[in-house]
């Protein structure tokens, strides 16, 4: 039984199937991702977004994405189909503080009746461990320390922080379960450049393919560090609109680009299911 309906599939094979059948029936189709022979990780981008570009309606308990999506199934599907095939999601803060303390960046956290297909792909196919590294970039160290994340073992969790931030951590004991680490990286005005946070990611972790979850504003820093391949977008069938003195955010936010430098992308897949659009790009 398919979740979603290929309208066009303009990817080239890169390898062999790596999708199981279950999971290609589900999609619809394969997911060839190609981070072989490449001098960084290979990073995948993650969105959700209103048909006028909302990705955050900024109000209280309904700033993540669910509300956004509308839980929409076959979105939660691919989100899990994407972290089932990534080494490590990466989220900034702003995700952090916006989702539900229970909320865990497994794959079957966001599709459960997935979870054996997933983890056969990862585990089986993959070869990878059992869940992605979760990794959390705050220049300040300033986290909400009764997200699960920080509570569950079988979750290996990084946090990409300042000296500053570091030590901020450190003394409120974010780091006292084994599955918590926190690394300090240089930063300048309480950013973390991309290119050290895919460096660290790679020659310590061993990072080879890298998911974005958000929020906007890490996401365009890593677009104007030339450092996003791929872009899996989900429009959603509604409009959120925006007032004239409340920033409701788009996929990038903190980052202005001009028409001759702007990143540009092209087509590779366009699915659907009961009004909603799945997007997947491809930077050019």
């Amino acid at each position: 039984m398919r979740l979603v309906r290929n309208l066009t599939d303009c990817d080239k094979p890169y390898a062999e199937s790596s999708l199981s059948q279950g999971l290609r029936e589900l999609y619809d189709g394969d997911l060839y991702l190609d981070s072989s022979g490449a001098a960084r990780p290979l990073v995948l981008a993650n969105f959700v977004s209103t048909l006028d570009g909302v990705v955050s309606y900024k109000i209280k308990d309904n700033s993540g994405g669910s509300a956004i999506s509308g839980s929409n199934p076959a979105d939660r599907f691919i989100m899990g189909l994407l972290r089932a095939s990534a080494d490590a999601v990466v989220i900034g803060s702003g995700t952090l503080r916006d989702v539900d303390a229970k909320s865990l960046w497994t794959p079957e956290y966001t599709y459960p009746e997935a979870k054996r297909l997933y983890a056969e792909y990862r585990i089986n196919q993959l070869h990878k461990p059992e869940y992605p590294l979760l990794v959390v970039v705050s220049g300040s160290g300033k986290l909400q320390l009764d997200k699960a994340i920080f509570r569950t073992p079988a979750m290996r969790t990084i946090v990409i922080t300042s000296q500053e931030g570091r030590d901020e951590i450190a003394r409120r004991g974010a780091t006292t379960p084994d599955s918590v680490e926190a690394h300090a990286l240089n930063s300048r005005n309480g950013t973390i450049a991309p290119d050290a946070i895919l460096q660290l990611l790679q020659a310590r972790f061993g990072v080879k393919t890298l998911l974005l979850e958000g929020g906007p504003t890490l996401f365009g820093q890593f677009l104007a560090a030339d450092a996003v391949d791929e872009l899996f977008l989900t429009l959603s069938p509604q409009i959120a609109g925006r007032e004239r003195n409340i920033t409701r955010p788009g996929i990038v936010q903190g980052m202005e680009f001009v028409p001759d430098t702007s990143p540009r992308f092209k087509m590779v897949s366009v699915k659907e299911q009961a009004a909603y659009l799945y997007l997947r790009y491809r930077r050019t």
